[in-house]
């Protein structure tokens, strides 16, 4: 009986095709989606805080007149961040205060322009450029301290 069946030599199936994928390509697909749209979402906002906060820093700085108003303002804004990271580091004065704002890095508060802090809102006349050198690093540490970042 065997004799009687026609025989056929054995076909392959066709080979699956690329698309569509199957529904676990699509899931990965959708979380790396999902994840990358979180990242740019937090990175967007990020910045945008941060440009709020130089915003905030430059109209309290433009809202006083140069020389020592715009040091005691740049001072009260530094004091103010200040208590984002530490609350005991509004009550720091003199070279504690400093290094405080001297952070892990650097030496700009200390050693450096930033120094003029300390007594420069007490003085009549201080240099234009001095001012700008030192309101340019208090801006700066500023914005790291906004962040908590110590």
């Amino acid at each position: 009986m065997s004799s009687q069946l026609p025989l056929r030599d054995v076909h392959l199936p066709a080979a699956p095709s690329v698309w569509p994928p199957a529904p676990g390509w699509w899931l990965l697909i959708a979380g790396v989606l999902l994840v990358l749209g979180a990242y740019l979402l937090w990175m967007w906002l990020r910045r945008r805080r941060r440009q709020r906060w130089l915003a905030l820093f430059d109209a309290q700085l433009q809202a006083t007149a140069a020389g020592p108003e715009r040091l005691a303002a740049a001072s009260e804004l530094l004091r103010r961040a200040a208590r984002r990271v530490d609350a005991n580091a509004v009550s720091l004065q003199g070279e504690p205060w400093l290094r405080f704002l001297d952070g892990a890095k650097g030496r700009d508060f200390s050693e450096g322009d930033g120094r003029v802090l300390l007594e420069g809102g007490f003085r009549p006349q201080l240099d234009a450029a001095l001012v700008e050198r030192a309101c340019a690093v208090a801006r700066a540490r500023f914005i790291t301290l906004m962040a908590g970042t110590r």
